[in-house]
């Protein structure tokens, strides 16, 4: 999760963006803490968290909102992902949250402060969802209260090293494989190339969730405030990959800490020694900009009920509570879901787009390794309507409920405890941080 700085230490970057040349672009008080400026035109303050590329696109998304609605002028404020939250967090307590945010897998925590906005009286006329995904509409609905709209959306998979399959002269597997022939893949894989090669990294942690909702269960039951599963049956899915590591498919314990699966600059898929990971559609691009190896996505391996894969939000928008501008905030997130131009300026960066329509625009024009996240994608969502799960959702806590995952993982994998104590004291920690994060 997000590694947390001192607010003092922020180096927030503070974009004022209109459409109107002869618009003072340094009037970010006054009339402006007010919600209007001397001319009567709304102005609303929108913060979003990432890279100068990410800053640059969204800007430029800004300018043509602005160019589009000139009663609505825009702020824009950027912060580095290390610091977003302590800055948000600081802006709720003291009441001067931004009129728009993004949030992420964290959004239920908010929502459980009563700090959104609720949009539901905006749909269907400021606020267009008909060409949205069906599952992420049912997103941002939270206790019956449209709260967040999704910005992008991806889907996980299984990205595959291609070259390394092809080394070691294993076949590509059916789209309809099922975990034990996952973990007799990896191992051949592991087997075939070699001392120091692996068939794949292990994505307990990851991969809980998918795993539960297999079986008719999962991480978070949002509808009843509890957990979704009980001991036993997580108990199983430590145990696969305790067995699978074992055999020697799966990237030894050590390498695991070393080379993180998601740290690009370190990954094993990155330097050829890992076949397979589980992998969130919208960074197979950074990965393939890094490794001439050609990478693709697979189908999850299926369970009793499925893949257990649905279109996840990536990130979205929300709303001040408290904003003295909802209708206004609801126009500007309908422009970034649905208005086409909005879809070409920002691609990818946060997600395929939500609607149908914008990512039918984006894949004209699409890269080979974007053409691969859009046909995934597409695979999944066409999956989902004859194979429906529930929408996925971080149980309250999620930060520490995924630090306590990962260190049961490698308890686990250096023998420090075995795999019912392992399991069992982190049954009980998470009903522990549950019931802390619920009050």
């Amino acid at each position: 999760m997000l590694k947390r700085l001192m607010v003092g230490t922020l180096a927030t970057l503070m974009l004022f963006v209109t459409a109107c040349s002869g618009t003072d672009h340094t009037g970010a008080t006054g009339d402006a803490e007010q919600g209007t400026d001397a001319g009567g035109q709304v102005e609303l303050r929108m913060m979003w968290w990432g890279d100068q590329k990410r800053a640059d696109i969204t800007n430029e998304a800004i300018q043509v909102f602005q160019e589009k609605h000139p009663n609505i002028k825009i702020v824009g404020e950027f912060s580095p992902s290390s610091g977003y939250f302590d800055k948000l967090n600081t802006q709720l307590a003291s009441g001067t949250a931004a009129d728009v945010f993004f949030l992420g897998g964290n959004v239920v925590d908010y929502a459980k402060k009563n700090v959104l906005l609720d949009l539901e009286p905006y749909v269907g006329t400021e606020l267009n969802l008909d060409d949205m995904d069906t599952t992420m509409v049912d997103y941002g609905r939270i206790d019956g209260k449209m709260q967040h709209i999704s910005a992008g959306a991806n889907a996980r998979g299984i990205v595959i090293n291609t070259a390394l399959f092809e080394q070691a002269g294993v076949p590509l597997p059916e789209q309809d494989w099922d975990w034990d022939e996952f973990a007799a893949v990896s191992k051949e894989l592991s087997d075939k190339l070699g001392s120091g090669m692996f068939g794949t990294y292990n994505f307990t942690v990851d991969g809980m969730d998918i795993y539960l909702k297999q079986r008719g269960k999962q991480l978070y039951d949002m509808e009843n405030g509890t957990l979704g599963f009980e001991q036993a049956d997580i108990l199983e899915w430590f145990e696969y990959w305790e067995e699978a590591t074992e055999t020697g498919g799966v990237v030894t314990p050590e390498l695991q800490v070393s080379a993180p699966h998601d740290d690009t600059s370190k990954s094993l898929l990155i330097t050829g020694k890992a076949a397979m990971s589980l992998l969130p559609s919208n960074q197979l691009a950074a990965f393939q900009s890094l490794t001439e190896d050609p990478l693709i996505l697979h189908p999850v391996p299926r369970g009793p009920k499925g893949t257990g894969v649905v279109f996840e939000s990536s990130q979205g928008l929300s709303a001040y509570a408290n904003t003295k501008h909802p209708k206004e905030a609801a126009i500007l997130m309908d422009f970034w879901i649905n208005d086409p131009d909005a879809a070409r300026i920002l691609g990818n960066d946060r997600g395929v787009p939500v609607t149908e329509a914008n990512r039918t625009i984006l894949q004209e024009d699409a890269s080979p390794v974007e053409e691969i996240v859009y046909n995934y994608t597409s695979l999944v969502s066409e999956a989902t309507k004859t194979e429906p799960f529930d929408v996925s959702y971080n149980p309250p806590g999620f930060a520490e409920f995924s630090k306590l995952a990962q260190t049961t993982t490698q308890e686990i994998g250096f023998g420090r405890k075995n795999v019912e104590q392992a399991v069992n004291d982190f049954y009980n920690g998470t009903i522990r941080i549950f019931e802390t994060n619920q009050q």
